[in-house]
């Protein structure tokens, strides 16, 4: 075979070449070259290509006989030719820092062969930052959760990570992407998800640029679907913790708040989300002079401390005096029934108290107004 007839230039990143060489059988005087061209993307040659953007190789004047893009190893990456075998496309992304080969063969409308030979190489990250995805497959949550996007690093673009994002469901309910720090995004409605919504979520990070040097190291995907409406009212003074269902009071227990005239111990306003559930918690404040107080079936309302929880040791002040340390304490059937119902996800109100508690505290999403939280975008 002859040598490899490529443009003038080669081009680097993700630009195009034309690539090939005419096809000889046998000896005997050289023929003229094929009207036919490959041209290539990324170009032969080129480096620091990226592994998310599929390679394609187009053929002009001619019809593509076979193409391939191969590993290191050997191996080829999967493909697929255009039915006018004019095209053809990778459909697997590639590997980071990896040398890839073209060959193919294509032939002219004049009848004679061209070649395509050569090489490129993706990037080499100086990082490969993993992100978490909630909720996870197949997970039932109440109309409060918040989609969110962790990192176990800063993401310097956000913007290129907010572009990765896609959320659908089948309500058609819109909603916004806000950064809740450098390292997590969420994703919610203006008001609460519709009842018995089903969401679908990619996060197509591999390949995506986070800056300095930082990439993605995997998509993930969620598939999971919002319950029943369930809403948590509580109104502090009237010492009642109220469910409701569908916008209906499907229960009031009698409860016992935190203290009314203290803003370090009282229940504070604010929507909040059930965060966790556990059958007994163990209940830790020095400074309040208790470790190690085990209370069952807690149900967490805010990472500032705040939960529903069994209390029967403060019995005589349920339904009558608010004296937690800012908790909902009930009595131990109730806190059991209302367990027993509680989802993660279901919003929490909270009104009548001295403090309103700061958006800072996990999960904060609807502590935040709506028209704040869609300027908290990237993009």
């Amino acid at each position: 075979m002859t040598a490899l007839l490529l443009g003038a230039a080669l081009l680097a990143g993700c630009s195009s070449t034309e690539a090939g060489k005419p096809s000889r059988e046998g000896a005997g005087s050289p023929e003229s070259p094929s009207i036919a061209k490959f041209t290539a993307v990324p170009a032969v040659d080129a480096k620091d290509v990226p592994v998310n953007v599929p390679v394609n190789v187009t053929v002009s004047d001619g019809t593509i006989d076979e193409v391939a893009v191969s590993n290191p190893e050997g191996a080829p990456v999967a493909g697929k030719l255009a039915d006018d075998k004019k095209s053809w496309a990778t459909t697997e992304p590639l590997g980071y820092g990896k040398a890839y080969t073209y060959s193919g063969r294509a032939t002219g409308t004049d009848g004679k062969k061209v070649e395509l030979e050569g090489a490129f190489t993706t990037v080499a990250p100086a990082a490969q930052v993993r992100g978490t995805l909630f909720p996870v497959d197949d997970q039932q949550v109440g109309v409060a959760v918040p989609i969110m996007v962790k990192f176990d690093a800063p993401i310097t673009d956000r913007a290129a990570v907010q572009k990765a994002l896609t959320v659908t469901n089948d309500k058609g309910v819109k909603g916004a992407w806000a950064w809740l720090g450098d390292q997590e995004v969420h994703y919610r409605p203006e008001a609460y998800w519709p009842a018995n919504t089903k969401v679908h979520v990619e996060a197509k990070l591999y390949g995506v640029a986070y800056g300095g040097g930082a990439y993605g190291a995997a998509d993930v995907t969620s598939d999971f679907s919002i319950g029943r409406n369930q809403v948590v009212k509580i109104d502090t003074p009237t010492h009642q913790l109220v469910v409701q269902r569908d916008g209906q009071t499907v229960a009031t227990y009698p409860a016992s708040f935190g203290r009314d005239a203290d803003p370090e111990l009282t229940t504070p306003n604010g929507t909040f989300v059930v965060m966790q559930k556990d059958e007994q918690w163990s209940f830790d404040n020095p400074q309040y002079g208790y470790t190690n107080v085990l209370k069952k079936w807690a149900v967490r309302f805010s990472n500032h401390g705040e939960f529903i929880h069994e209390n029967n040791d403060n019995a005589a002040n349920i339904g009558s005096n608010n004296t937690s340390h800012g908790c909902a304490n009930l009595l131990e059937a109730d806190a059991k029934a209302y367990y027993d119902t509680a989802m993660i996800g279901d919003p929490v109100e909270v009104v009548g108290s001295i403090t309103t508690l700061p958006a800072k505290y996990d999960w904060y999403d609807w502590q935040i107004p709506w028209a704040q939280w869609q300027t908290m975008s990237a993009i």
